[in-house]
Order: C-alpha cells, then sequence, then structure tokens
C-alpha cells in the first residue's frame, strides 16, 4: 500500500474521518500540546531522546542514529504488540510528530506493510499549530455570543453550568484553563495548560458547535491565570450582546465560600495568594485580612475583598471592554444556589 501525505489544513478537516490519530512525539512534547483527540506512541521517549541527542552531539551522527533506530524499533514494536493486533484490516490511522519526518516516517511504514492505509500529516505538529492558529480567528468569528457578565460571585460559571447541562452551546473558557481568572483563581493542585494546548482546546470546542445556535460564554479578560484568550475570540465576546447576572451581595458571598471551599479548608494557601494582592491594596490591608482568616473569619475577608478590590476592577473593565454592556438584560436569580441557577438558566432557554 502507499502512505498518503496531506497538509495540515486538511488533516483539521478530516480528523473524525480516521480511525485513530497518533502522535508519534514524546510524553513530554504531547503533554504540551497535541491534535484534538490523538494518542500518544512515542518513537522516543523524553529520556531517550536525550540519550540520542547526546549521542550526536558527543559522538557522532551515525552512532547517534543506530542508537535511535534501535530504540524506535523497540517502541513501535511495544505499541503494535499493546494497540494493533486486534485492529482489522480497515483500521486507519493519521500519524504525525513534529514536522512530518523520520518519527512518524517509521511508524507509518511498518503499519503500510502490515496492510494498514496509513496517512501522514505532512510537515507534522508544527504545520497543524501553524493551520490551527490560522483557522481560530475565522472559526470564533463564526458564531453569536451571549456573554455572561457579572461581579465576581454572581454566579457566571454556576449558571453556565446549568446552561450546558440543559443543551445549550456553552464554551467555559475557566474550565478549559484551569483557573478561575483572578489573583486568587488558581485551583491548587491543578496544572494549567500551556498555551498551545489551550487554544486547541478552544479550536476543538467551537468546531463542536452550530453557528445557528447561540454560544454562552463568560465575560472573560485577556487573560485567564496564565493563558491568553485567542485575539479572534476576545474581539468576538467583547462585540457581543451581554447578559448581567445581579445578585445581593450576601449571596455572592455564600457563593464564593462554596464554590471556593478550599480556601477555607487550607488557610495557609488563602494567605499564601492574599498575598499577591500586597502591591495593589497595601501591606497592612492584606495582614489585617490574612489575620482574620487564619482567626477564621473568612466571610468577612471576602466580603472586603468584593467591595473594595473585585467589585471597582470589574466595573471599570466591562465598561470599558464589552461595547453591550450597558443595555445587557438583568437576569436575578432568586438566590445563589445550583437549584436557582437551574431554574435562570431554564427561562433562559424557553425564552
Amino acid at each position: 500500500m502507499t502512505i498518503e501525505r496531506i497538509p495540515a489544513g486538511e488533516a483539521l478537516d478530516r480528523l473524525k474521518d480516521f480511525s485513530a490519530v497518533i502522535d508519534a512525539r514524546s510524553e513530554g512534547e504531547y503533554a504540551e500540546d497535541h491534535l484534538p483527540g490523538a494518542v500518544n506512541w512515542p518513537s522516543l521517549n523524553d529520556e531517550e531522546r536525550k540519550i540520542v541527542g547526546t549521542r550526536y552531539k558527543q559522538i557522532s551522527q551515525f552512532e547517534a542514529k543506530k542508537l535511535g533506530a534501535a530504540l524506535v524499533a523497540k517502541n513501535i514494536a511495544a505499541h503494535i504488540q499493546r494497540e494493533v493486533l486486534d485492529k482489522p484490516r480497515e483500521w486507519q490511522p493519521l500519524i504525525y510528530c513534529w514536522r512530518g519526518g523520520k518519527r512518524s516516517g517509521s511508524l507509518a511504514l511498518i503499519l503500510d506493510q502490515i496492510g494498514f492505509k496509513v496517512t501522514l500529516v505532512d510537515g507534522g505538529y508544527k504545520a497543524f499549530r501553524a493551520a490551527l492558529v490560522a483557522d481560530l480567528s475565522q472559526l470564533a468569528a463564526r458564531y453569536r455570543y451571549q456573554v455572561v457578565c457579572g461581579p465576581t460571585g454572581a454566579g457566571k460559571t454556576r449558571l453556565l453550568h446549568a446552561l450546558a447541562q440543559q443543551g445549550a452551546q456553552v464554551l467555559d473558557l475557566e474550565a478549559l484553563a484551569n483557573h478561575r481568572s483572578s489573583v486568587l483563581g488558581l485551583i491548587p493542585g491543578v496544572a494549567q495548560p500551556s498555551q498551545k494546548a489551550f487554544d486547541s482546546q478552544i479550536w476543538a470546542a467551537l468546531r463542536g458547535f452550530d453557528p445557528a445556535r447561540p454560544v454562552y460564554i463568560e465575560s472573560e479578560s485577556k487573560k485567564v491565570g496564565n493563558v491568553a484568550v485567542p485575539e479572534g475570540l476576545i474581539t468576538a465576546m467583547r462585540a457581543s450582546p451581554c447578559l448581567r447576572l445581579d445578585l445581593p451581595e450576601s449571596e455572592r458571598v455564600a457563593l464564593l465560600l462554596e464554590d471556593y471551599d478550599f480556601f477555607v479548608k487550607d488557610i495557609g494557601f488563602f494567605c499564601e495568594r492574599l498575598g499577591a494582592l500586597t502591591e495593589a491594596r497595601g501591606k497592612a490591608t492584606v495582614q489585617d485580612w490574612q489575620a482574620r482568616a487564619r482567626s477564621g473569619d473568612v466571610a468577612s475577608v471576602v466580603q472586603e475583598l468584593l467591595v473594595e478590590h473585585y467589585d471597582p476592577a470589574y466595573l471599570q473593565s466591562i465598561q470599558r471592554n464589552f461595547a453591550q454592556y450597558e443595555s445587557a438584560r438583568v437576569l436575578a436569580p432568586r438566590s445563589h444556589t445550583t437549584a436557582a441557577m437551574d431554574e435562570l438558566a431554564a427561562s433562559l432557554l424557553a425564552a
């Protein structure tokens, strides 16, 4: 059989046509980013790449190639033993590595010799990344967004979850970024994705939406933690109609104590994160907040954070950046509870 090579843009369009998408790069490269739905079959793992690279620099290219070939053959044999023996003749994989070269080519050659129809991404991951970035702005502009606005603790994320559970199209950027989009938004023990992986997740989510239906999204700033919202998407969001969530201050405090319960459980971590506000709020204020938190009075600290820090900054930002905020439809759930957000989502979708 003949191994087919296709451009990266065509690979993006045809991802669902293949039985499997296989990333032949190392586990570290795969973890940074990969094609949506791809599985990792390293031709060389991270440690092996270092060993071969060291031999290349210290001895010779020829000696490095011999060792690399032995390691690649061993790894491909293990992949076939583990993953391929039960595959039917009709199984059709799409394979790529960094530039569509030796690592993916070695695996493709053996699978082709077995009798499978194999396709390679011409230019590999590097070309895929360029094609995805080029496509993302156009893709983001294709949809009609409903931007859920409201100050910290108003229940924006809870409303998005309720909308998604009831069948609405929701792009939850904070969930994709593993971050709650503020100085205190770091989720303990959960790493953020790389910028490349964040972009890929957004692209994959948008590709699954129906342009005839609205997409609900939160009024994020340009960055969610350490990752940036793609320029085309942030531009489309900021020009879109807004929905403004209004909750009483006491309800917002109650919601935050529930959703950020890890701060209550780990006061040390909470105080550490409060320390990041020293430059903005002053040393004396932050030390007072930390002392009160350690004494168990987290609720009053949260209330002051809302009134003195988050609310003024949010109002300035939302008015400056979201053109239709002043004409936003006001949504007033009966409480901060998930049940109340479920009711609100149902009424929105029924309208």
